[in-house]
């Protein structure tokens, strides 16, 4: 079969939708052209916005050191209502999907899921008929917070404050998961 020398426009490569392999090849007059280094590289019609891409790949690699990033801007943005809500939803995405900050405790605190495991049936049964302390109870915040946390087996330690944290992850945990907001009638 004979080849076809096709030019080379990277602004109309066609989307095939496989993964890249990583085959680039070079431009005939022997320029660097930085396609997938520094030039978005990918199979798809729709190309994603590098402001998010790279806001994106800032919060996967959780790097503490803030990195400059490029600011958007819309030329004539009072004409160009779809591009200012297509940005908008895309931050939106971005912020939904972003991964939940992590916490680095000073003494071990038990796995949040573990926390969540049903409890033995004894337990549930004195849970009946015991009737649990109220706030009103005469105790200091402190006092009131550490009984608190050892009824739901969280560690106490010097420091309530990250036993308090693993409290109210526990408790937005318990409110959001579907599993438990279903038999409760959430």
């Amino acid at each position: 079969m004979d080849t076809k020398l096709k030019p080379f426009i990277p602004e109309y490569i066609p989307a095939v939708g496989d993964l890249d392999p990583f085959l680039k090849i070079p431009r005939p007059d022997g320029q660097p052209d930085y396609l997938g280094l520094k030039v978005l590289d990918e199979p798809a019609t729709k190309q994603s916005d590098p402001v998010v891409v790279t806001m994106n790949m800032s919060y996967a690699s959780r790097d503490v050191k803030h990195h400059l990033s490029q600011v958007k801007s819309i030329e004539n943005a009072d004409k160009n209502k779809k591009k200012i809500q297509k940005w908008i939803e895309d931050i939106r995405d971005l912020h939904k999907n972003k991964p939940p900050q992590t916490v680095q405790y000073q003494t071990p605190m038990p796995d949040i899921n573990k926390l969540l495991q049903t409890w033995p049936d004894m337990y549930e049964e004195l849970l009946q008929t015991v009737e649990l302390p109220g706030p009103e109870i005469d105790l200091e915040i402190e006092e009131y917070v550490k009984m608190i946390c050892a009824m739901l087996d969280i560690p106490v330690q010097s420091n309530i404050i990250e036993s308090l944290h693993v409290l109210f992850t526990l408790y937005l945990e318990f409110k959001t998961n579907q599993h438990f907001s279903n038999q409760l009638g959430l």
